[in-house]
């Protein structure tokens, strides 16, 4: 692997938190792309699991410094709307294998799965333009918003609510 590598990733993701224009947005809803990873642990994990549920999608990295600034937020998140059916699962990119990840994760106490991306999913949900990335997956399977980058979470939680608590029609 060239140890340039996770520097530049670093400052793409920089890039994605500083430049105008980013952040989450809706999107027209389509079907999330389905996929089957592997946990850190080496436990298969896929996107049927969690079919009936709001999904939070992060593309994420243990390198990314956006991406380590959001995740108390997502763990949070998690805590407080677990039961109404949302859930997490970070996507690490991380290339250096499941070991670091493991570590990183028992140092913040994530409270959500993560798996361990690959190609295929990677370009499943392309264009991934920067780290992090997340899109938001309604309880039929459809992406709704996506996000380059961080977002403050009290910001991020009306995007998740607009879909976890939809206006009654």
């Amino acid at each position: 692997m060239n140890p340039r590598l996770p520097r530049v990733a670093a400052l793409l993701a920089l890039f994605a938190v500083l430049a105008p224009g980013l952040g989450a947005s809706s999107v027209r809803p389509a079907p999330a792309p389905s996929w089957k990873l592997k946990d850190v642990d080496g436990k298969e994990v896929t996107s049927e699991q969690f079919k009936g549920k709001v999904v939070v999608l992060d593309f994420w990295a243990t390198w990314c410094p956006p991406c380590r600034a959001e995740i108390p937020g997502y763990i949070e998140l998690q805590r407080k709307y677990m039961a109404e059916g949302l859930v997490i699962v970070g996507v690490s990119v991380d290339t250096e294998g499941p070991e670091v990840v493991r570590k990183f994760m028992k140092e913040l106490g994530i409270n959500y799965p993560i798996v361990m991306g690959d190609d295929d999913i990677v370009g499943a949900f392309a264009p991934i333009q920067g780290y992090p990335t997340t899109f938001i997956i309604d309880r039929e399977g459809r992406v709704r918003n996506k996000k380059l980058g961080r977002e403050p979470t009290d910001a991020y939680e009306k995007e998740i609510l607009a879909i976890l608590r939809p206006p009654a029609a």
